[in-house]
């Protein structure tokens, strides 16, 4: 299943901010729209007022079982109808990243960096949902997407904040900040 991320000049989510925080930055679309398929369309030519990154949900890299069960039992699903605030981080990593080994990456996104152990403590209030593309062609590696409560942005902001200052964003070189509010439609 291939989740796309359009942004353009509609959609279920309307765009707040757009912010380049590393590397080349997207152009400012004032919608978002996630839709998920069996199958994505190649666009026939490129676009000047719309752009789309697709990725797809995998199984969980660099976690131990113990860390699986963990995140189980306290993350949240997305979709909440609380959830009317959401971000979508593009990621791609460096060269050297990829260049370790699997053991070597681990080290650092755990051992070191505590990703997991120190994300728990954001759960059930923030769901999040990482989709994979580097193997698709895509100009980023991972499509980060956080759900959660305007009430908990801070506490996203804590979270994401403490995500930028470890060894693993090192390796960070292209990242971009994507803020968006669930558009309500009125009866």
């Amino acid at each position: 299943m291939f989740r796309t991320f359009r942004g353009g000049q509609s959609g279920g989510w309307r765009v707040t901010s757009l912010s380049p925080v590393t590397g080349e930055p997207l152009p400012f679309m004032p919608a978002l729209s996630v839709t998920d398929g069996e199958a994505v369309a190649l666009p026939l030519i490129p676009s000047r007022n719309a752009w789309r990154l697709v990725g797809v949900p995998s199984h969980l890299r660099y976690t131990e079982r113990g860390e699986k069960q963990q995140l189980e039992s306290v993350q949240a699903g997305l979709g909440r109808l609380e959830a009317t605030s959401a971000a979508l981080i593009p990621i791609r990593k460096s060269q050297a990243w990829w260049d370790l080994t699997q053991e070597e990456r681990r080290k650092i996104f755990e051992d070191k960096s505590h990703h997991i152990a120190s994300s728990l403590r954001f759960l059930p209030a923030i769901a999040r949902q990482l989709y994979h593309c580097r193997d698709l062609g895509e100009p980023f590696d991972f499509l980060t997407w956080f759900e959660f409560a305007p009430a908990h942005t801070p506490l996203f902001e804590e979270l994401v904040g403490m995500l930028r200052r470890t060894e693993e964003w090192s390796y960070v070189e292209r990242e971009v900040d994507l803020r968006v509010v669930k558009e309500v439609l009125s009866a």
